[in-house]
């Protein structure tokens, strides 16, 4: 995982996953979002190779750092357990590698579903889901979360998953394969109990257990 050492939010953590490379920047579809204008929409990259972690500088303005050395746009620099990143001199994160193949454990309560929004994760039964929801789930995720049970109509997901879309319109269909998508990513963690509740003719609310 990756634990955030400065900032403002210093303590946060983000489990890594070896299918999928995660990405820093200002952009906030980025992974690990720093909203800092020091900080490059897309800074830095972090993903798996044959046996290892790297992290590569996606060419970046003020540069990626590993240990005090900067990490060149051309080569991607290999973690080991320990190393200290810094992201543009501004921000640090600590690489944590435990070599653990199963998803992260959390504490916490142990049932039910949760949103961690420090990082955008998801937590079901007291398992991150991993690997982590893609940007449009995770957006359909949170909506319903604070609700707070309360019913969210298909505009209104419209409106929290598509905002570049709002105006153009999306279909039933789309909104209906991301929900069914969502469900089975849910189901990974806890196929026992359904989330994600249709309310036939107003939409979708979030049932915990």
């Amino acid at each position: 995982m990756l634990v955030l050492q400065r900032g403002a939010e210093a303590g946060r953590r983000w489990p890594l996953d070896r299918s999928r490379p995660l990405t820093i920047g200002r952009d906030e579809g980025c992974d690990i979002h720093l909203p800092d204008r020091q900080v490059s929409r897309l800074h830095a990259r972090v993903c798996w190779s044959g046996d290892h972690y790297q992290v590569e500088d996606l060419g970046s303005k003020n540069g990626t750092h590993v240990n005090g050395q900067e990490v060149s746009s051309k080569m991607a620099c290999p973690l080991q357990d320990g190393d200290e990143l810094q992201i543009a001199l501004r921000f640090k994160l600590a690489f944590v590698d435990a070599g653990a193949t199963a998803p992260l454990s959390v504490e916490g309560d142990k049932q039910g579903l949760r949103v961690d929004k420090e990082t955008r994760q998801v937590i079901v039964n007291g398992s991150w889901v991993d690997p982590p929801l893609s940007l449009h789930q995770y957006r359909l995720i949170e909506v319903l979360w604070d609700s707070g049970g309360s019913v969210i109509t298909r505009d209104q997901i419209v409106e929290a998953v598509w905002p570049e879309a709002a105006s153009e319109g999306v279909s039933e269909q789309a909104i209906d394969a991301l929900v069914r998508r969502l469900r089975e990513r849910i189901e990974e963690c806890d196929d026992e109990f359904r989330y994600i509740v249709t309310v036939r003719g107003h939409g979708f609310r979030l049932e915990n257990r």
